[in-house]
């Protein structure tokens, strides 16, 4: 659908506020269903503690492993801190 449509459809006739809006309504869209999520599985090292990240990756939704406060072999979610950690960091970064 073309824009002068939609605005024939929506009873405008300011070219620039059309498009504005609809540039407006894919954001809201954008924002509400996550579009383009790929999984990435990255293998967790010994004694590594830095990974390199896809460079094309935008936000992380969930990191999870096996063995992380619990006893069976199930994939949890590591949960996310919300506040500056207790213990201080060794590598000093």
């Amino acid at each position: 659908m073309k824009v002068l449509e939609i605005m024939e459809r929506a009873g405008m006739s300011a070219t620039g506020r059309a498009i504005a809006f609809i540039k407006d309504a894919l954001n809201e869209m954008n924002s509400i269903s996550e579009t383009h999520v790929r999984t990435v599985r990255i293998d967790i090292d010994i004694n590594k503690r830095f990974y390199n990240l896809p460079n094309d990756m935008v936000k992380v939704l969930d990191i999870r492993c096996k063995h992380h406060d619990n006893t069976s072999s199930n994939y949890q979610s590591i949960p996310r801190t919300m506040y500056e950690p207790e213990t201080e960091d060794t590598d000093g970064i």
